[in-house]
């Protein structure tokens, strides 16, 4: 490509997305054609939305659908719109028509919508860790608001684990995700649900994606504890994940501190065992304290009493969506892309002969698979 425009440079993945697109209109093709170059030449996740030089607005997802992107329209029909996900077209007051089906690619003239297959994919492959921590509470996936489906996954965590519900007092959530599953177990459980952690609103980073030193202070400012309400008492923490352990490791120090009796976290989302490639950093098996450890001994590294993970059953029967329709490949290993399933086999080969991982696989000069 860079005999065909040599002075353009690559900043980020999206580049290459424009580049593809750019290189193929150039050549004639249509824009069906152009969006085709894109789907069968990347392997990966990408939901995209564009303006052509003559003005045509358009859309399109990867041949397995792995991010959201939903089409809607104003109460005029006057003017249309592509969204990751379906509260922002409620925040402006749009109506949702459709998700874009992998594959497909949506234009929009004066008539509306004109929807175009162009790559049948047999697999869909929508990333199931939207509904655990991603998306909005309020955005509506296959009807259903993402809020209900994290109550459902509390609901699901007291089912699997009544012994430990009956041990315990009070359920505090990690927020503000930890809080839908929160309303869930109380609901499940008849526990209370004591809004005894606050997250410092000015505090914005993610602490998964952060160097070890800031992460760890990130979470001290994060996430605070009142103590009184937790003292003396057997407490069911919920939260989303466990990716590195460090966050919920924090918040028990916190409540050991406070006086907690005990405390178990319920874990919505199975344990992490892989690295994402498809836009969450979750980069190396080092990195995840789920690759290489049980529950029992996770519960041990960040100093729980118990770690209670949803099965991937419960999870699946909650999102309403059948097995083979979601990416699990975080859990279970099998990555709906040939490329990332070689990326992935390559790094798990090298870990557990040792390699020391410093980086992303695709950062080092061993990504050449």
């Amino acid at each position: 490509m860079t005999e065909n425009f040599s002075d353009f440079y690559y900043n980020c993945d999206s580049d290459i997305v424009c580049h593809k697109m750019l290189l193929a209109l150039t050549q004639g093709k249509d824009l069906v054609s152009a969006a085709r170059t894109v789907m069968e030449s990347l392997d990966g996740a990408f939901s995209v939305t564009g303006i052509t030089g003559d003005g045509e607005f358009f859309a399109f997802k990867d041949p397995h659908g792995i991010k959201p992107l939903c089409a809607g329209h104003d109460p005029n029909s006057a003017t249309f719109a592509f969204s990751s996900e379906t509260v922002s077209l409620d925040m402006n007051s749009f109506e949702r028509d459709f998700e874009l089906e992998p594959g497909e690619l949506v234009t929009v003239s004066q008539d509306g919508f004109k929807r175009t297959q162009v790559i049948k994919n047999p697999r869909e492959a929508f990333c199931a860790f939207e509904y655990a921590y991603f998306a909005r509470p309020d955005s509506r996936f296959n009807g259903k608001y993402v809020y209900e489906i994290r109550e459902d996954f509390g609901r699901n965590l007291v089912k699997e684990n009544p012994d430990i519900v009956k041990e315990c007092d009070v359920i505090v959530s990690v927020p503000e995700t930890g809080d839908d599953p929160a309303m869930g177990v109380h609901e499940e459980s008849g526990l209370r649900w004591e809004r005894a952690s606050r997250r410092h609103r000015y505090v914005t980073e993610r602490a998964f994606i952060l160097l070890n030193m800031e992460r760890y202070s990130t979470i001290d400012k994060k996430i605070n504890i009142l103590g009184s309400k937790v003292a003396g008492k057997n407490v069911i923490i919920t939260e989303d994940s466990i990716v590195r352990g460090d966050t919920t490791k924090v918040i028990i120090e916190k409540m050991r501190k406070a006086g907690a009796k005990k405390v178990y976290v319920f874990v919505t989302f199975p344990r992490i065992i892989g690295p994402c490639f498809y836009g969450i950093d979750m980069s190396t098996y080092g990195q995840l304290v789920g690759s290489k450890h049980n529950p029992e001994e996770i519960a041990k590294i960040i100093g729980a009493d118990g770690v209670c993970y949803q099965s991937l059953e419960g999870l699946i029967r909650a999102t309403g969506q059948k097995e083979e329709a979601l990416c699990l490949a975080c859990v279970t290993g099998k990555y709906p892309t040939p490329c990332a399933q070689k990326m992935a086999d390559a790094m798990k080969k090298r870990f557990l002969d040792g390699y020391e991982e410093k980086n992303r696989i695709y950062e080092t000069e061993e990504a050449q698979l």
